[in-house]
């Protein structure tokens, strides 16, 4: 089946489900997560398969951890999907109403976007959470996922559509299709020109993905960004503290979006810090540092000799500030005060996710007003930035653009407006 026909059956699917009623779509998804549990042990020997190959292919641990599947990332799949089923159904929603002078009433109304397409790499677990929340939102959705997932994906794809089924006269199990991979990308372009039939489409990967949408898509794009994220290290910060969230920000994921690449620490405090920051990676990072945090950290007395020697510092090549690294490795630089790291930031992240830590309020607000991302903490993880820690329960992934959708995207972001105006016989 070519694109046409698959976005053709996709608005028909669409059609019927923008009928239901919230009650209909929640019993649907809940067939849908009953089905994924019950079939969790083939979804896992799937997914078995994905690694195996991934693995025999080179890719990186920490890339490996993004692909995998087990008991517990299938049960928070399934909780995931719980806490979308639990949420007010957005369509029909009036964000706004009012009477002209002229008698006319008017409503603004939330409704559908129509027919969405996700690409993204790896995270099969993204197949069901956009299925999920383009579900219970109305959208009917393609879903173009790696080849590197491709048994994770056909596997959970079945259990969605035996869910659906299972739901008799609330599934509407056209609404959903998986689009498979062509080793030319050639099903990547067809997508992306899909003019009239394909409402929006929202990239999510790597950054040579993202830019390849962005660039050559002719259909509205939702740009997810890559993840060039930063943590300052104020001169007023608690040092231990700013310690244990670069460790957690760098370390418990660093194949995800959310985690640090880049870690800028005042002059004031740079000798204190430092030593305190390697310790606490303990070797599990390798530091890539500016000239003077290299100086610091090589010729540093204060920590243990075991932690010493696995420290793991090198000088950084200026190709390291600005890059998404993905693995165990963290770029250092040392700056003159706050104006700087806010500068510095602006003009290297992908305007995605930053943390300041600091016990100076006037910092820690000018931080937040002054840098340019989505989402903006204060000492906290960078970590934090996900649709289920922000109580959406799933994500279409983390928008970075301003227009539409910004941060992590739950519902409403596949959702638009349209008013409703009635009349009782007026003309102009």
């Amino acid at each position: 089946m070519t694109i046409t026909d698959t976005c053709k059956s996709l608005h028909a699917a669409q059609s019927a489900l923008a009928l239901h009623t919230a009650a209909q779509k929640n019993h649907a998804l809940r067939c849908v997560a009953e089905a994924i549990s019950a079939n969790r042990s083939a979804i896992i020997t799937a997914n078995k398969a994905d690694l195996d190959a991934a693995r025999a292919n080179g890719m990186s641990e920490a890339l490996l951890e993004r692909l995998m599947l087990d008991e517990k990332r299938i049960d928070g799949i399934v909780q995931s999907m719980e806490v979308v089923i639990s949420q007010e159904d957005p369509i029909g929603e009036v964000t706004a109403g009012w009477n002209t002078p002229t008698g006319l009433s008017i409503k603004q109304v939330r409704v559908p976007l129509g027919v969405v397409a996700i690409i993204y790499e790896s995270r099969p677990n993204v197949t069901v959470d956009a299925f999920c929340l383009a579900y219970k939102s109305g959208n009917a959705i393609l879903l173009r996922g790696s080849s590197s997932a491709r048994n994770s994906n056909l596997a959970l794809l079945a259990a969605i559509q035996q869910g659906l089924k299972a739901a008799g006269s609330d599934g509407v199990s056209g609404a959903v299709a998986l689009c498979e991979p062509e080793a030319d990308h050639s099903d990547v372009t067809a997508i992306l020109t899909a003019v009239g039939l394909i409402d929006c489409v929202l990239p999510r990967g790597g950054a040579k993905l993202i830019q390849n949408v962005v660039q050559n898509a002719k259909i509205p794009v939702i740009e997810t960004g890559a993840g060039i994220c930063h943590l300052f290290v104020d001169e007023s910060a608690d040092l231990e503290k700013a310690a244990r969230i670069a460790e957690n920000a760098k370390i418990q994921r660093p194949g995800a979006c959310n985690a640090i690449e880049c870690i800028l620490v005042h002059k004031a405090v740079a000798a204190a810090f430092l030593p305190k920051l390697s310790a606490a990676l303990n070797g599990r990072v390798e530091l890539r540092c500016d000239e003077e945090s290299y100086g610091l950290l090589s010729a540093s007395t204060e920590l243990p000799e075991q932690a010493a020697t696995a420290r793991r510092v090198v000088r950084a090549a200026s190709a390291d500030f600005g890059f998404e690294f993905l693995d165990l490795i963290c770029a250092v630089k040392i700056v003159s005060d706050i104006e700087e790291a806010v500068s510095y930031i602006n003009s290297h992240s992908t305007h995605h996710s930053e943390s300041i830590c600091t016990n100076n309020r006037a910092h820690a607000r000018a931080f937040q007003a002054q840098v340019d991302s989505a989402c903006v903490y204060v000492n906290a993880s960078t970590r934090f930035t996900d649709g289920g820690e922000f109580g959406f329960g799933a994500e279409l992934g983390i928008s970075t653009q301003k227009l539409h959708a910004r941060g992590p995207m739950g519902i409403k972001a596949l959702t638009t407006t349209k008013f409703l105006i009635d009349g009782d016989g007026q003309v102009r």
